[in-house]
């Protein structure tokens, strides 16, 4: 009597015509596929007894149907649905990162900074669905065009551990005109901070000194922002 082999992970090529994702695309279009069915087309194979989709479901289930609940995990956290291994995470991150990346690019001309909004729409997919808090400086040319973005402080956004003199460094090595501040707030809520105030304060007392124009201070998250120009406070 031969050894029986343990089955193998179902593929999307097993399941009937039509619950294949990729059939299914090809026949009605991509955008009519579920959310589920976009992950099988990327992580293609399930486990014993469990095809891809239903494995998809599971994982989206596991966030609450919600994208942005899945951005914020890491690996780890990702990892706890049954199925999800080291690879498949990976697979995860990575196309959540693309679509960060998709959504920073700008064709054509540089960006340029005309409003707060503007500031937002910008670094929105940068910070604004992180699990921790993030500051970064957006350094401009003279016409308010984006010279360069770069993170300064990851952790809480305290007055002590923000570096006034190695931004305005940066800004005088690239010849900036100009500068924003942006940060997130992991919990959602825009009201600034007393930390948050005394940043402000100083970064626009260090750049009124250095000739350079501060053009706003972002609080975001992912349904908004507060803006220091916008309020009357810069």
């Amino acid at each position: 009597m031969k050894d029986e082999q343990p089955p193998r992970p179902l593929t999307v090529k097993d399941m009937d015509v039509d619950d294949q994702p990729r059939e299914r695309a090809l026949k009605y279009g991509i955008s009519t596929l579920s959310t589920p069915d976009l992950w099988a087309l990327i992580l293609r194979t399930g486990l014993p007894g469990k095809p891809i989709t239903q494995l998809c479901r599971d994982l989206m289930r596991d966030n609450e149907q919600s994208l942005f609940k899945l951005e914020r995990k890491s690996l780890k956290e990702i990892m706890t649905t049954k199925g999800i291994g080291q690879t498949k995470g990976l697979q995860i991150l990575a196309a959540m990162e693309i679509t960060r990346r998709y959504n920073r690019e700008k064709v054509g001309e540089k960006y340029i900074i005309t409003s707060s909004q503007a500031i937002y729409d910008l670094m929105r997919s940068e910070i604004g669905n992180l699990s921790h808090e993030e500051i970064w400086a957006i350094y401009l040319g003279r016409r308010n065009d984006v010279i360069l973005k770069k993170r300064i402080s990851t952790g809480s956004a305290t007055a002590s551990i923000f570096d006034v003199k190695s931004i305005l460094k940066e800004a005088l090595l690239i010849d900036a005109q100009g500068l924003a501040l942006v940060h997130n707030h992991p919990s959602g809520n825009l009201v600034p901070s007393g930390p948050d105030d005394q940043i402000t304060r100083k970064m626009k007392e260090g750049a009124q000194i250095m000739d350079l124009r501060m053009v706003d201070h972002l609080i975001i998250s992912t349904s908004g922002f507060y803006s220091y120009y916008d309020s009357g406070r810069l």
